[in-house]
């Protein structure tokens, strides 16, 4: 008698072939490259926008500013029909560095004028601007006019008046560092017009830019 062999077939009567099971790694192959190449894609635009913010934001070097903040006079003296005036002037020099490392800055002046004629001046000594803070300096000077008196000015009818207006100009110069190893030269400037109230003997307005 002859032996049969029973073979067990799938519940739904079909059988899957071996070409078939290679047609199917090799599409979970290729599925496994495409997400590979979607993932690196991905990684290479996010390293171009860090790059790209990191470039427009901690490397870019802005000049710092240069400011005279609160200030106010001692022992203020004046004569409308000399003309002249006496005092000693009170303020704080503000070196604010709003970049991304130090700024060390050198020694430089700070004059005070009037109509283009200095009346004073006070040194700013060599020093250093935090990363993204402000170096305040106190400083005190004598303002007088004894540069003025060979010089034609309006400034007996500025005492008469009770305001007397004065501008003061300062521009030092250094470097910020970033990342400990690269240096940009940087310029800070300023321009300011300071009134004084005569009859108060005070700093009437600073306005500065």
């Amino acid at each position: 008698m002859a032996e049969k062999t029973n073979q067990a077939a799938p519940a739904n009567g079909y059988t899957r072939t071996d070409g078939e099971s290679l047609v199917s790694e090799d599409e979970l192959k290729r599925q496994k490259r495409i997400k590979l190449f979607a993932y690196i894609g991905i990684f290479v635009v996010f390293q171009i926008i860090v790059i790209t913010v990191f470039g427009l934001t901690v490397m870019k070097v802005k000049n710092p500013k240069v400011r005279l903040g609160d200030s106010s006079l001692t022992g203020f003296t004046y004569s409308a029909a000399t003309p002249s005036f006496d005092t000693t002037f009170n303020t704080q020099i503000r070196v604010k560095n709003t970049n991304w490392g130090p700024y060390k800055f050198d020694a430089g002046i700070v004059t005070f004028m009037y109509q283009g004629t200095p009346v004073g001046t006070v040194a700013v000594p060599k020093s250093k601007a935090g990363m993204r803070s402000t170096k305040k300096i106190n400083a005190s000077l004598s303002l007088n006019t004894d540069a003025l008196k060979n010089s034609s000015t309006t400034l007996g009818s500025e005492l008469s008046g009770g305001v007397l207006t004065l501008t003061s100009e300062a521009k030092l110069t250094g470097k910020v560092e970033l990342m400990l190893i690269m240096k940009k030269k940087k310029s800070a400037s300023m321009s300011c017009t300071i009134q004084i109230d005569v009859s108060e003997k005070t700093v009437k307005s600073l306005q500065c830019k």
